[in-house]
């Protein structure tokens, strides 16, 4: 953040100054008293289980120079400030609202039932080779991180990529109040959060809040296959590209992979063609990475450059990530589930050469928000993966839809001993994939089996 002197924060909050100086600046903001750095601002914010507004003085005293509380009771702040508000959240957001109108830049807003962090690591990486770019730090996405990602940009940067989730309607547009999108991603349109919002209709409307927020000048990338291109051009002004793997304006040629690499030639219509070797593997990594390189193409930059930067990407761990244990090729997509990315990681994971008379294991675990829906996802799941010719092993409560959908799987309740397991079952030369929703830590069962120790 760029400094700010108490006199705005508190005007921008709605807040007042109820002790201290007004001059008093801040050039950060955190609202944790356990990692915050010097001269920062300290936005108190509360939980179910927490009241930050009970650590105010404690911050000021870890070294943040302004304190935005619900209440105050820690005295005289000596040559810092303290500025109180009615709600910590709201002041939060006002303040993120204010500052990004602080800022002529393009901003990126990235949304979608699934790929949204890897997505927001491709466009970030395509960016960086013509602008500073300052993006979401791993999936800070919601009503918290979103604000705080606006927050970071500093005097300087000249782009911005903002990841932006849900788990309820409505939650999508005051995220774009606040960061104010110039361009959008809408990765896809799937299953997850289901349960809240009832159909992928309602779950389309929810991201097209993304859609009508863009300006008239702006554009809205989605995948080619999207059954709700339509729907989402008939709600922006912005124009509407379509990517994918062989057909869009922005397109995939050309595609193999191996050795844990996609590589396929890029192209843009009327533009010249350009190599990629994409550091990760799955059709669907390839359409979050030209939805990428659209923006890229949108903001005048070459497809030359743009294939240099999706080449060196680096994406946040959890996602399709590949390593090597004990001659186990292992790929780590345990940072979160629904049914689209099972069936992607799966189809990945059949892609993979391995030696002859090596298996493919898939380790899944439950996918939650799914409500009424979950047992026949789960099992459709579990039948996608057989009939991929994969073997599976389906780990917790709530999995036991995969192993059936399966027909010949195991179930194992518990993470040990499916760790355990796979430990005697799997050789050297076989290919494991570990997924499952986020709640499920299936981390633990795939570090406990395969350590990345080669």
């Amino acid at each position: 953040m760029k400094p700010l002197d108490a006199d705005t924060i508190a005007l921008a909050t709605g807040g007042k100054l109820i002790a201290g100086g007004g001059g008093t600046m801040a050039s950060s903001v955190s609202t944790d008293t356990r990692t915050i750095p010097d001269g920062a601002v300290f936005l108190a914010l509360k939980g179910e289980r927490f009241d930050a507004n009970d650590f105010g003085p404690q911050a000021l005293e870890a070294g943040a120079s302004v304190a935005v509380v619900e209440r105050w009771d820690g005295g005289d702040p000596g040559n810092r400030a303290v500025i109180q508000v009615d709600d910590g959240l709201l002041a939060l957001q006002r303040l993120a609202h204010w500052y990004r109108k602080q800022f002529e830049m393009p901003v990126v807003g990235i949304t979608g039932s699934n790929g949204k962090t890897s997505t927001k690591d491709f466009t970030a990486a395509v960016l960086s080779g013509a602008y500073q770019v300052r993006g979401t730090l791993g999936n800070l996405n919601n009503h918290i991180g979103v604000p705080l990602t606006v927050l970071s940009i500093e005097d300087g940067d000249t782009a911005a990529v903002v990841e932006m989730g849900m788990n309820h309607a409505g939650e999508i547009a005051p995220l774009c109040e606040i960061a104010r999108p110039t361009i959008g991603i809408i990765t896809n349109i799937g299953t997850a959060h289901i349960e809240h919002l009832g159909s992928r209709q309602s779950i389309a409307e929810e991201k097209g809040s993304l859609a009508r927020s863009l300006p008239e000048d702006g554009a809205l990338f989605v995948p080619a296959g999207c059954d709700f291109y339509e729907y989402f051009k008939e709600r922006t002004k912005a124009r509407v590209i379509p990517v994918g793997n062989g057909r869009g304006i922005v397109r995939a040629e050309n595609l193999h992979q191996e050795d844990g690499r996609a590589r396929f030639t890029l192209v843009i219509d009327h533009q010249p063609v350009a190599e990629v070797d994409l550091p990760v593997t799955g059709k669907h990594m390839v359409t979050n990475s030209l939805l990428a390189a659209g923006c890229g193409w949108f903001l005048g930059m070459q497809p030359e450059l743009i294939a240099r930067s999706l080449s060196s990407t680096v994406l946040t761990s959890g996602r399709l990530r590949r390593y090597k244990s004990g001659g186990v090729t292992v790929f780590d997509d345990t940072y979160n589930a629904n049914p689209e990315s099972m069936a992607a990681a799966i189809e990945t994971l059949a892609e993979t050469p391995v030696t002859t008379g090596s298996h493919r294991f898939v380790v899944l675990g439950p996918m939650g928000e799914l409500g009424t829906h979950g047992p026949e996802a789960h099992l459709r799941v579990g039948r996608l993966a057989a009939e991929r010719g994969l073997s599976v092993i389906a780990v917790g409560e709530g999995a036991e839809g995969i192993a059936h959908g399966a027909g010949d799987a195991d179930y194992f309740p518990d993470g040990h001993r499916a760790a355990a397991a796979l430990a005697e079952r799997v050789a050297s030369g076989d290919a494991v994939l570990f997924k499952a929703s986020r709640s499920a830590a299936m981390e633990r069962v795939m570090n406990e089996a395969f350590p990345p120790n080669d």
